[in-house]
């Protein structure tokens, strides 16, 4: 499948997508910021959320009470009012993420962001593990023809199983299926990485990634190691910088690190593979084999004091060392020579 022009699959280097969400902390200067930065460390996407506070919740309807939570204590309506992106910004910071040659897509949280969205003539939309059970917003993302990407964080099997059916009987027909740990931040522990490749065989159309809310790059690393595709995660310019998601965020330098190690890693993955490779063979030289270690004259048999097993490997084999101690030899031997078969 493809986004864009971005071919997709285990046939080609990992997605790297890069989440804006709420850091650029409403300076619209800083979202600009950002997307600069990471379109320097190499970052193939960016990805917006486009929501309100009021698509999102209620003015006092909940409260965080999680101690755990980066966001305890705080009310989710004045949450959301904090970290939205203004609707205004989404088209100049699309046109500044595509001039720097990156695709730029959204999370819609309703079906007037969706409507939004169309307008501006996004490549693609992301459907955020909180609302993939929102079956209305299914319908309407699908219904647009463009390909989806759904996170499963916090979902049991059968809703994403009904999420997929739910999107394709709506139209889309290019799904990726992105695993995730809805905790902020996730820690390695319940990240749960090898859930990948069985997600793969579950749903064989669709390719599969992850959305990484964990700390540095090993885990999404180890994820295009057992299949990942896409890869997406949160950014920001410094996390001391503060912002709603800057905990558990990438800084530039970091981005750079994500794109060049999962593509070191889909490279290494290769196929299966035994025998001597080409680039291998003049390492052949280096293995060991049988050498004369002291003069030995005609007639005297081989010991274990006059055949060293050494580096390289231009005498016999080491396996046939056993069998030529006690044997003499044909000829006389000078010590630093390789052993062959004319000697004996």
């Amino acid at each position: 499948m493809h986004i864009g022009s971005r071919p997709i699959g285990p046939d080609y280097p990992p997605l790297i997508i890069a989440e804006l969400s709420g850091n650029h902390n409403q300076s619209l200067e800083r979202a600009f910021a950002i997307i600069d930065a990471v379109a320097a460390a190499g970052a193939h996407a960016i990805k917006l959320q486009t929501y309100t506070a009021d698509t999102m919740t209620l003015p006092g309807a909940y409260r965080i009470d999680d101690p755990s939570s980066l966001w305890y204590g705080r009310e989710l309506h004045e949450l959301y009012q904090e970290a939205y992106t203004p609707w205004e910004w989404h088209q100049p910071l699309f046109e500044r993420a595509k001039s720097l040659g990156m695709l730029a897509f959204s999370s819609p949280f309703d079906e007037t962001a969706v409507d939004f969205l169309e307008t501006l003539d996004v490549p693609a939309y992301k459907i955020a593990s909180f609302e993939n059970t929102d079956w209305p917003l299914l319908r309407r993302v699908a219904a647009t023809g463009k390909p989806v990407i759904m996170s499963t964080g916090a979902s049991t099997l059968a809703e994403v199983a009904e999420a997929v059916d739910v999107l394709r009987e709506a139209g889309c027909r290019e799904l990726i299926l992105l695993k995730c740990t809805s905790t902020y931040p996730a820690t390695p522990q319940n990240t749960n990485l090898r859930t990948i490749p069985h997600l793969a065989q579950l749903f064989p159309a669709c390719p599969v990634g992850l959305s990484d809310h964990t700390m540095g790059v090993g885990a999404a690393v180890a994820a295009v190691a057992l299949g990942a595709c896409v890869i997406e995660k949160h950014v920001t310019l410094r996390r001391t910088d503060g912002g709603v998601d800057s905990a558990f965020s990438l800084e530039p330098e970091e981005v750079a690190a994500l794109v060049i190690e999962t593509e070191r890693a889909w490279q290494a993955l290769g196929h299966i593979q035994y025998g001597v490779q080409r680039a291998e063979e003049k390492s052949r030289l280096y293995k060991r084999s049988l050498y004369v270690a002291q003069d030995i004259r005609a007639g005297e048999v081989f010991t274990k004091e006059n055949l060293r097993v050494v580096r390289p490997g231009d005498g016999l084999p080491p396996r046939y060392f056993d069998q030529l101690l006690g044997k003499p030899a044909r000829q006389e031997l000078r010590a630093g020579t390789p052993l062959t078969w004319e000697a004996l």
